[in-house]
């Protein structure tokens, strides 16, 4: 499936946007080879740019790569299925957030917005640059706080699975039945003028 074809066949924009926001998406199929050193800092380069509240950027990625000594303890954090598929993965990344403000150390209410958008602006990097960037939530939050050392202070929000794009075929079938760009709500769904009305 080319880009083009397949966006074209699966989302359809109501007003025109950049095509980086309709060609990102979340594939499973990667190839398990190696992304360098140069282009994965590129991802989290990206992240560092977002906007956050007072500035905080309560943002953190703790990051394994395939084959180092770090991957099994990352790997093993996945559920099942996830596992299925994140095998093929280059990298695996943690996302948490400082759930205080480094200035005087209240709460930052939205300390987990402001990590979202660093996702974004990681997950638009890498498509981009042509990667397979999938943000998923099936893994143990617990043991990814207590393993990877993060502190009270911190919340793990999700974990994000990074790679070059792989054979469709080679996946689980259950998963090559679902290994394509998926649409979006319409705007009436999603924004209200003066009152929330959903």
């Amino acid at each position: 499936m080319s880009t083009k074809e397949g966006m074209s066949r699966y989302r359809k924009p109501q007003y025109a946007v950049g095509p980086l926001f309709i060609n990102r998406w979340s594939p499973r199929a990667m190839s398990g080879e190696e992304i360098e050193e140069e282009k994965l800092m590129a991802l989290f380069e990206a992240a560092r740019w977002a906007p956050s509240s007072f500035n905080n950027q309560p943002w953190r990625f703790i990051f394994a790569r395939r084959g180092t000594e770090h991957w099994d303890l990352f790997f093993d954090l996945l559920v099942d299925q996830n596992k299925s598929w994140a095998k093929n993965a280059a990298v695996l990344v943690v996302v948490a957030s400082k759930t205080t403000f480094d200035h005087n150390g209240k709460p930052a209410r939205t300390h987990s917005y402001d990590a979202g958008a660093a996702w974004e602006n990681l997950a638009l990097q890498g498509t981009a640059m042509g990667f397979v960037v999938h943000g998923m939530q099936g893994f143990s939050y617990g043991e990814a706080k207590d393993k990877l050392g993060v502190p009270d202070d911190h919340r793990v929000e999700a974990m994000i699975a990074v790679g070059r794009p792989g054979k469709t075929e080679e996946l689980p079938q259950e998963l090559q039945d679902r290994e394509f760009p998926s649409p979006r709500k319409k705007l009436t769904e999603i924004v209200f003028e003066g009152k929330f009305s959903g």
